[in-house]
């Protein structure tokens, strides 16, 4: 299979294809005597692509989906680190809910504050008495 009919299988571009085999992420294929790329295993291919999104959907970087997928090439389960950087997203997104619902509270109280002021009273050396 060439990349073109590869990247039409697995929902995405040669280009996504070519990014991800420089970067480690896929092997690289095979190529033709004029140079094309050829996958005798498509269905290896897409299967890794697929691994490659999902752990993407998860929030790991392309580095760390790589460390993953370098550990089970290197005939290791790597489970157990997947585990971690589960654990580490976790937290990661726990302390972005923690900011964000911050930030909300920050926005509502200088909302309130805008309803309660008359726009008109703004003065002239402010900008806008709401910030």
């Amino acid at each position: 299979m060439r990349i073109g009919e590869l990247a039409q299988a697995g929902g995405t571009t040669a280009k996504t294809l070519r990014f991800y085999e420089d970067a480690g992420l896929l092997p690289a294929p095979e190529r033709t005597v004029n140079g094309y790329r050829h996958y005798p295993d498509p269905a290896a291919v897409l299967a890794r692509l697929d691994f490659v999104r999902r752990g993407r959907a998860a929030g790991l970087t392309l580095a760390q989906v790589r460390q993953i997928l370098d550990l089970r090439d290197g005939g290791s389960a790597p489970c157990g680190h997947v585990a971690d950087l589960l654990d580490a997203r976790l937290g990661a997104l726990d302390r972005q809910i923690a900011d964000l619902r911050a930030l909300q509270q920050a926005v509502t109280d200088l909302r309130q504050r805008a309803a309660a002021l008359d726009p008109a009273d703004c003065p002239p050396d402010t900008i806008c008495q709401y910030l």
